[in-house]
């Protein structure tokens, strides 16, 4: 299989995801990037501009179907943008090894929760 088929396949995975459970395509994009040989700085941030559009997408056929509050959106909205950003400014002065471990952890924590 070619980068590029991979890639694909990648994608598709991290948007049926990301449709499906409103979120955690990066859960799988950052590994499929990274198993690429793609460093980690890359790779989360690849993570994350492709899943805006499918997160935009997604998000609009959910709202249109009126599964969204309008109040609890406009708040989350508002955090995840400040975060965003923050975020965004704070990935260059983290070394990737420090990345790839708080990522490691962050994903172990949630997958304990989810299932508590």
């Amino acid at each position: 299989m070619t980068k590029r088929q991979t890639y694909l396949l990648g994608g598709t995975a991290v948007g049926v995801l990301n449709g499906l459970f409103g979120g955690g395509g990066g859960m799988v994009a950052v590994p499929i990037l990274r198993a690429a040989g793609k460093g980690a700085r890359t790779a989360h941030a690849t993570a994350i501009a492709v899943i805006l559009p499918t997160s935009v997408l997604s998000g609009a056929v959910y709202l249109l179907r009126g599964l969204v509050p309008i109040s609890l959106l406009l708040p989350v909205a508002l955090g995840v943008t400040v975060g965003g950003l923050f975020g965004a400014k704070l990935l260059p002065r983290v070394s990737p090894n420090v990345l790839t471990v708080l990522f490691a952890v962050f994903m172990l924590a949630a997958g304990i929760r989810m299932m508590l």
